[in-house]
């Protein structure tokens, strides 16, 4: 059993309640403390500094990086090792007799382990079945975050001492090392959507994550959203000052509204009027996203495979990995901020999944794949972007907010007009199991552009083709209907004023392959990170370099097994 210490991160504090608890089970001798270290020593060799002494040259010595901190002996497996700690490192070597070779030996059989990969450090006892408390010492364990891959995963080191006084030594030096990393978070607002995917993301919470919350002790204020937009309200109203991050389970839904809701708080905070263009600020705080959902391309783009431990352990060791957002605005006013827009075939598509959420989520989304399909048409567009110039756009975008708000002044508009049966807009790859390279693989986390990806009026059998190939390495934009951009801004407005329904009954057709469509409601569907969004009329779209950060890294290409596509 591991006793977690004191919440608070004084460390003294916190070995203090751990020498209480050994207190109840190990009765200390009336001879004073004194003696008590010399019986230690007659088990397991005690340490080299006493106890005070220790303290108060750590806070009065700043040691090398390869300076020993403290030495000690401790039991690693079943044999006994010569243990050194340094302010980067714990290395470890068994003791062994005296040999010509010796020197040699102990150089091959050296082991260690980074403390930037260590995220806990616990005080280990035994305990007899129904014991809460106390407990005999064993030792301590370090919690090292190991990885194999994209994965990462937990891993424990114990190291076995029964000395009171040689633990306390050890504990106290690692949990002032640990608490000195940056970016690594204390206290994290959590937001858990109840019903994302297979209404698995409380269990996935409570099964994979909090235990590596607690275990990295870091304090989770959870909110289990009742309803779509209850984050958002939280977000708004709520104080942030006290949390460290902010935490979402669940699907690209959920993802994007509460991205969404930090935003929008920090441009509340900063004073910004959303219903004009305005440069916007950064939110104030970094952003983790366990996966829960169907496809979680946002969390894949940062963690580069769908794994519970592996986005929890990115939180605890506060990898922060910076993204550029786009903005979303109609007649002047911000609509929304987000990562990615469909529009045509992706927002015809999920319009009419919405319209049938009472069927199990994997049947609505291949019935609303399969019916947008046979009633693929068009859209008649003026499409405008300004491209963006590559390295040059780079380096500017490190340089956060010294661009300007009007767009026009970094670049002219270029203008098509024609039939179009899908336009994606995507400021990051949005990597998934059925697109491992990433449904806009030509783009990056932060590069401080988008991929505009504009695919022409053609036949439905040759649409197919170029979906298909989402699902393997072979260039998904190799057609001579597809057009690619790296742009910085885009304006799509609409022209049709016909309408073909989505949902259409078999009996009724819409007779040719050119006519356009509207919804009869005169809004025309987006799909904006897999949101619903109804839109009157033109919609700018924005991207802003690095607005928000995420907890993970940049990734190339998802880690998972690629899954086809059934229906197509």
């Amino acid at each position: 059993m591991f006793e977690s210490p004191c919440k608070s991160i004084n460390v003294l504090d916190a070995w203090s309640e751990n020498q209480e608890e050994l207190r109840e089970t190990q009765p200390v001798s009336s001879r004073g403390t004194r003696k008590r270290q010399q019986n230690a020593t007659l088990s397991v060799s005690a340490p080299q500094l006493c106890a005070d002494d220790a303290d108060k040259e750590r806070k009065e010595k700043k040691y090398r990086p390869d300076e020993p901190i403290v030495r000690g002996i401790f039991q690693i497996g079943k044999k006994s090792h010569n243990v050194v700690l340094t302010a980067t490192r714990v290395t470890w070597t068994p003791i062994q007799p005296e040999t010509p070779t010796a020197d040699h030996d102990v150089k091959r059989q050296e082991e260690y382990v980074e403390l930037k990969d260590v995220f806990a450090v616990k005080v280990k006892r035994r305990r007899s079945a129904g014991q809460q408390t106390g407990g005999t010492l064993l030792g301590i364990t370090l919690f090292q975050c190991k990885k194999k891959g994209l994965k990462l995963k937990e891993h424990a080191i114990h190291l076995n001492n029964l000395s009171e006084d040689h633990c306390e030594i050890w504990f106290k030096s690692l949990k002032e090392i640990l608490s000195g990393f940056k970016n690594r978070p204390k206290s994290l607002k959590v937001f858990v959507n109840p019903i994302s995917h297979k209404k698995e993301a409380y269990q996935i919470y409570l099964d994979e994550v909090a235990p590596l919350f607690k275990l990295a002790d870091i304090e989770a204020d959870v909110t289990i959203t009742k309803r779509k937009g209850h984050a958002l309200s939280i977000l708004k109203d709520c104080s942030l000052e006290e949390h460290d991050g902010v935490v979402c389970v669940g699907g690209d839904g959920s993802v994007a509204e509460v991205a969404h809701g930090l935003l929008l708080r920090a441009q509340m905070d900063a004073g910004r009027d959303t219903d004009s263009i305005f440069t916007p600020v950064q939110a104030a705080l970094p952003l983790g996203i366990i996966p829960a959902g169907s496809t979680n391309v946002v969390a894949c783009s940062v963690h580069g495979i769908r794994r519970g431990m592996t986005a929890a352990l990115h939180i605890i060791m506060g990898h922060h990995q910076p993204v550029d957002v786009c903005s979303f605005s109609s007649m002047g006013r911000l609509l929304r901020f987000g990562f990615s827009a469909m529009f045509g075939f992706g927002g015809r598509t999920l319009a009419l999944a919405e319209r049938h959420r009472w069927m199990p989520p994997s049947q609505r989304r291949e019935f609303a794949l399969i019916k947008t399909l046979a009633n693929l048409k068009p859209e008649d567009c003026e499409l405008s972007f300004i491209t963006s110039h590559g390295a040059e756009d780079q380096i500017n975008a490190r340089v956060l907010y010294t661009i300007h708000s009007v767009i026009g002044e970094h670049g002219s508009w270029q203008t098509r007009q024609g039939l179009y049966l899908n336009i994606s807009i995507m400021a990051i790859p949005c990597l998934c199991s059925t697109a491992p390279r990433g449904l806009a693989p030509n783009t990056r986390l932060n590069n401080g552009s988008m991929a505009l990806i504009a695919v022409g009026n053609t036949s439905r059998s040759e649409f197919i083709k170029h979906l298909k190939r989402y699902n393997s390495t072979t260039n998904q934009f190799g057609f001579s209907f597809i057009e690619t951009q790296t742009v910085k801004a885009v304006k799509l407005r609409p022209h049709s004023q016909g309408r073909c329904a989505d949902d259409v009954s078999e009996n009724e057709e819409c007779n040719t392959k050119t006519m356009p469509i509207i919804s009869s409601e005169g809004t025309y569907p987006w799909n904006i990170d897999a949101d619903l969004l109804e839109v009157p009329s033109e919609l700018l779209i924005r991207v802003h370099p690095q607005l928000l950060t995420l907890f993970g890294a940049d990734m190339e290409e998802a880690e998972e097994a690629p899954v086809k596509c059934s229906c197509i």
